[in-house]
């Protein structure tokens, strides 16, 4: 028994061991090919670089405008992360803690909505966008992503909050708060840490959304990364630039590399947190 356990143990390690190589051997390969040069690249592509060619970074920068589309997804980003994340709240607050005829019908459309293909919604969405004049408009598609609800993110939060003691209210009530008070000054706080893991997943979410920006947004200036980085993959058919390529997936890369890295626990912490809650 302890021989099989052994066993079962080992081939776990090597499963993980494979998972994480088959995603770390290809960022180490970008990494190294956006070193080289052209020619280099051409001979042979597993080569190491003879000599580091740090210039491909500055010329992906300026030949992709990577500068104006990271302030435009920033933009984005940021106005549909807080505005998202606070509507979220509400949503989750609405449905878990407040008593009123129907609450459990919506529930259960919501989580209909789960087994329906997002893909359907795509056509019908479009022309309400271009009927309200927001398509091509960053701010249309902060208003489509932060009012979009994600059922996965207010399953999460309302699992959360639904574990909080109902005598916070009754006593908050009795001191003369109101709803508003009771969801700001206590719900809240309370739920800091499911809010925590909601804008964290959105964050990556938004970051590296590609299908909303690529159908809503037509003008170059407006492009998010994800877009402008599809229009620079599109070029290559014609110039073959590889390493300025694959220096400019590097650059992409690394704001979402941060963010993992500095919230790393909180997203394994809140994520279980919010689980064991719900």
């Amino acid at each position: 028994m302890q021989e099989r356990r052994t066993f079962m143990d080992g081939i776990w390690r090597l499963l993980l061991l494979l998972w994480a190589l088959s995603i770390i051997f290809p960022v180490v390969w970008i990494l190294y090919q956006s070193l080289r040069t052209n020619v280099e690249f051409f001979q042979d592509i597993w080569a190491l670089p003879t000599e580091l060619h740090w210039s491909n970074y500055t010329k992906a920068w300026t030949e992709y405008n990577i500068g104006q589309s990271l302030l435009n997804t920033l933009y984005y980003v940021g106005v549909s992360l807080v505005l998202g994340t606070f509507l979220t709240t509400l949503n989750a607050y609405a449905l878990t803690r407040m008593r009123f005829r129907g609450r459990k019908f919506i529930w259960s459309l919501i989580m209909l909505s789960l087994f329906l293909p997002g893909i359907n919604a795509l056509v019908p969405q479009y022309i309400l966008m271009k009927t309200l004049n927001l398509t091509n408009s960053l701010t249309g598609l902060i208003i489509l992503d932060s009012f979009g609800e994600n059922v996965f993110f207010l399953m999460l939060l309302g699992g959360f909050m639904s574990s909080l003691p109902k005598d916070l209210e009754e006593s908050g009530f009795i001191d003369g708060a109101s709803l508003f008070q009771m969801f700001w000054k206590i719900i809240v706080p309370l739920s800091t840490p499911g809010i925590v893991t909601v804008a964290i997943f959105k964050f990556l979410g938004l970051y590296n959304n590609f299908l909303g920006p690529f159908i809503y947004l037509s003008e170059p200036s407006k492009y998010t990364i994800g877009v402008n980085m599809y229009q620079a993959n599109m070029k290559m058919q014609y110039t073959s630039d590889w390493v300025t390529m694959f220096a400019g997936v590097i650059i992409v890369m690394i704001p979402s590399i941060i963010f993992y890295v500095i919230f790393q626990k909180r997203i394994m912490a809140g994520a279980t947190m919010g689980a064991m809650k719900g």
